[in-house]
């Protein structure tokens, strides 16, 4: 049976804000709790020195600044739409509370700035700051972006995330209670060493579960200087195919009541950075042939049509 069609968050843009909707990476100068020495050093098992930010603007510039070049970059790409903040690498919410609510202001002040995305994780997310970040609804779109990528608590503690799934469920449990308005995105990767089709699956479903209003899904990739790639090296595992990985995403989408908005099936790392799987080098090229794929195994798509 077909997939039924999925809530793409191009078309949940368009109905929000009746413009396209472009994400600007920003650096909010954090860092993390498993880098500084409170949960760890090494940060998560594959992330890179960048923090997941290898898109952003130098964090030396103020907010502003870092807004106003990264439309620069995209103008051609987004004439006559508008944009959203998105504070990418690292932890977020991972600071003094009232310096980072002073950043968040600065984005939502920019020129044709429809909101803004706080990426975070949910051990990272105390009342102080959650209460500032709820404060933000009264005159601005809010998303909060959390880390999940799994719920086998196993490979949890092998990717080195440093938190259980428990508070993964509090975190969106009071992310509502705060505020409903805020829009909660769960971050998920596919294919991390050791996991079958059941655990990806199952990580979908608990975020269903938890509550979640949207899902960002990518396939995992090898960067250079990760603690990953040394891994990788080390051949003891091996990256997803492209049709093995579009295979487990029609799957997932079928988990999905349609309230969810799906914000990502495809990533991409670094080009200078990236070791495996090659195949993501190119996310366009990625986009097109999921799409043929899903057109060619009938998995309806989102409504207009594309890959997110």
């Amino acid at each position: 049976m077909p997939c039924k069609h999925y809530q793409s968050v191009s078309d949940f843009y368009r109905r929000k804000f009746g413009a396209k909707i472009y994400k600007l990476s920003i650096d909010a100068g954090c860092t993390c709790p498993t880098r500084d020495g409170t949960k760890g050093t090494g940060g998560c098992i594959f992330c890179s020195a960048a923090g997941s930010g290898d898109f952003a603007a130098p964090r030396g510039l103020s907010v502003a600044q870092q807004i106003a070049r990264a439309k620069l970059l995209v103008q051609q790409k987004n004439r006559n739409g508008r944009y959203i903040a998105y504070f990418q690498n690292f932890t977020n919410t991972y600071g003094d509370p009232a310096a980072l609510e002073a950043e968040y202001r600065e984005a939502i002040a920019a020129p044709d700035i429809a909101g803004i995305s706080i990426a975070t994780r949910p051990d990272c997310l105390d009342g102080g700051i959650l209460n500032r970040i709820a404060s933000l609804c009264s005159t601005t779109f809010v998303t909060i972006e959390l880390g999940l990528q799994t719920t086998n608590e196993h490979t949890a503690r092998y990717i080195r995330r440093g938190y259980e799934n428990s508070a993964y469920d509090d975190a969106v449990r009071r992310i509502h209670n705060a505020n409903p308005s805020i829009h909660v995105v769960t971050h998920v990767i596919f294919g991390l060493p050791g996991e079958n089709d059941a655990d990806m699956l199952e990580t979908v479903r608990h975020s269903v579960r938890a509550g979640t209003d949207g899902i960002k899904i990518t396939v995992l990739y090898v960067l250079r200087g990760t603690a990953l790639a040394e891994e990788y090296g080390a051949g003891r595992f091996r990256c997803m195919e492209m049709e093995e990985y579009f295979d487990i995403i029609s799957r997932a989408i079928e988990l999905l009541p349609e309230n969810i908005v799906v914000h990502r099936l495809t990533g991409d790392g670094a080009k200078r950075l990236l070791i495996a799987p090659l195949w993501t080098a190119d996310k366009h090229v990625v986009r097109n042939a999921m799409e043929r794929w899903f057109d060619a195994h009938d998995v309806l798509q989102g409504r207009n049509g594309a890959v997110p």
